[in-house]
């Protein structure tokens, strides 16, 4: 039953983490490990998928502001449109390769909302989303594993 609550809460934290609310997940990642609770692969897994959901909240999130326009939004909510059109003309030049970076701490979770103003197809947002964010958790995993 601690294994089941151990991976619930990473779920948690790496859901809220890929979501525009400021949060960590990589911490409680390592704790896990540390902690000896949980099958590490199975760790990996779940923290790769539900940070990777998160990201598609941001995608959807963006998709209704495309559809529906800024303007619908409480106004503290609303992105600045210039810095969102400067957002869009970023990805629009680098195109899909710049969501294999929607894991980097500043500015690949607002990544992932332009990329939903803009209609990027939500297979590939997902694949790539999730290669970026699991070569992160291994990166995260090797790292600890090194230092074990």
């Amino acid at each position: 039953m601690e294994a089941f609550w151990s991976l619930a809460g990473m779920a948690g934290a790496a859901f809220v983490a890929a979501t525009l609310l400021p949060a960590q997940s990589e911490a409680v990642f390592l704790g896990l490990l540390a902690a000896r609770t949980v099958d590490p692969p199975t760790l990996f897994l779940v923290a790769s998928l539900a940070n990777t959901a998160g990201s598609v909240v941001n995608w959807w999130l963006g998709r209704l502001i495309a559809r529906h326009g800024i303007d619908k939004l409480p106004r503290r909510l609303r992105p600045d449109p210039r810095r969102l059109a400067q957002a869009q003309g970023w990805f629009a030049r680098f195109g899909w390769p710049s969501l294999l970076f929607a894991w980097l701490p500043i500015g690949g979770d607002p990544l992932t909302f332009v990329a939903g103003t803009l209609n990027y197809p939500l297979g590939r947002f997902i694949l790539l989303v999730f290669i970026g964010k699991a070569a992160r958790y291994v990166a995260v995993w090797a790292g600890w594993a090194a230092m074990a």
